[in-house]
């Protein structure tokens, strides 16, 4: 395996575990998903952490940082940016947590 579908595969493991419990990084939501029901945001939120349909499409890179749900007949999209522990540069290694701390972005897809 070449270093970089290594890399791919540790990101890939780190972006489900994060998604998956929203532990080891931080949480935002736009403007818009924030003015939603409370049980639609539980609906949605919960959506972003059962979601498993990585693709080439979505997924050319294979480190599990975008997707797409459907809920309430609306379409969300949910992306994992990384960046350094201050949060004000991009992570030199995203594969590494020690130095990364990652952010989920949750928002409409007509806001993307």
């Amino acid at each position: 395996m070449q270093e970089h579908d290594t890399n791919a595969a540790t990101i890939a493991a780190l972006n489900d575990r994060f998604r998956q419990t929203f532990w080891g990084g931080q949480v935002l939501v736009t403007d818009e998903v924030s003015a939603l029901s409370e049980l639609t945001r539980i609906e949605l939120f919960r959506s972003v952490q059962l979601y498993d349909n990585f693709v080439q499409d979505n997924d050319p890179y294979g480190e599990h940082d975008f997707g797409k749900v459907v809920v309430g007949g609306q379409d969300f999209f949910w992306k994992i940016d990384y960046y350094d522990n201050t949060l004000r540069y991009g992570s030199e290694n995203p594969a590494d947590p020690k130095i990364t701390t990652r952010v989920l972005t949750i928002m409409l897809a007509s806001e993307y």
